[in-house]
């Protein structure tokens, strides 16, 4: 591998200055710097390329035919220059870079997308990856340095330097088949699902969702009888549809439903936090602090749980 000579690059910007200003001591001044220690390093970049770049008169200065071959290239490079400048300032400022984000489903239909409108807008170079995620995998992925934001079901204190800050929730409801005898209440009382089979998002996709499901359910008296565990909420809307049970989802999820599906409200006001920022404290990330500092003012949010 060659060793980047940084005295060259500095005489080629100093060659550039003297062709465009025609003058030693104009360039010199542009540069900030006196003119003998300009000439001299032109007379080192000359004898390094074994090439005249200049011809000098009480006229003036003029580029020789070899100077004037290689100025467009030099200027080429000029440009990449001040283009990789601008870049790294950018990047310290967050205005470019990469963020990757993890979400869950339901996340990646009503959160995320507004977010992302608004970066683009504000980072306009910044580029953003997103991949879905289930919750479980949000800790590991924000300790890898694999994700910088997850938008997952998270609450309470992670540990690791995770912090999270709960963005939506929403009320608990029942989805039920269209057909279904509890279908014909307004209201559903929980103690009322005792003896139906559910369908539940799984404990190794959100563990804290399913805990928190299932002790809602011991607080009313009963333990849940759970037929099969699924992937998402949109999984066990689908499951209810096939009439493979009833399931406990988001009230908000109804715009899932199919027309055999109805979904209604407890008559208990249980709440659940349906997604929760979360991220990763000992990482630094510009991008990731504008985020935490939007959502926050958003959402009027008290400080993040870590």
């Amino acid at each position: 591998m060659s060793v980047v000579d940084f005295r060259l690059i500095r005489q080629l910007w100093m060659f550039l200055a003297i062709a465009e200003e025609e003058h030693f001591g104009r360039a010199a001044k542009r540069l900030g710097m006196s003119q003998p220690p300009l000439t001299e390093q032109i007379k080192v970049l000359e004898q390094s390329l074994k090439l005249q770049l200049f011809d000098r008169s009480r006229r003036g200065t003029k580029l020789s035919a070899a100077g004037a071959a290689i100025l467009p290239a030099v200027r080429r490079f000029a440009d990449q220059v001040e283009q990789l400048e601008r870049v790294v300032k950018e990047v310290a400022a967050g205005q470019s870079g990469v963020l990757h984000i993890g979400a869950i489903t339901s996340a990646m239909l009503d959160t995320v997308p507004p977010l992302l409108e608004g970066l683009r807008r504000s980072h306009p170079n910044l580029t953003v990856f997103v991949r879905e995620i289930d919750s479980v995998e949000a800790v590991p992925g924000l300790e890898a340095g694999e994700l910088d934001l997850a938008f997952v079901r998270l609450e309470g204190e992670i540990g690791s330097g995770i912090a999270t800050m709960p963005l939506t929730d929403d009320r608990l409801a029942v989805a039920m088949p269209k057909d279904h005898v509890l279908a014909k209440l307004p209201r559903v009382r929980l103690k009322s699902l005792e003896t139906e089979r559910l369908v539940m998002s799984s404990r190794q996709v959100s563990p804290v969702y399913f805990d928190m499901v299932v002790a809602v359910c011991r607080s009313h008296g009963f333990a849940p009888r759970i037929l099969h565990e699924v992937r998402s909420v949109a999984s066990q809307i689908a499951y209810v549809s096939c009439g493979q049970g009833l399931a406990l989802v988001p009230s908000s999820m109804r715009k899932l439903a199919p027309d055999n599906v109805v979904v209604r409200p407890l008559t208990e006001k249980v709440m659940i936090v349906t997604a929760a920022l979360a991220w990763n404290e000992n990482r630094y990330h510009p991008i990731v602090d504008l985020v935490v500092s939007r959502l926050r003012s958003r959402n009027g949010a008290s400080n993040p749980t870590a």
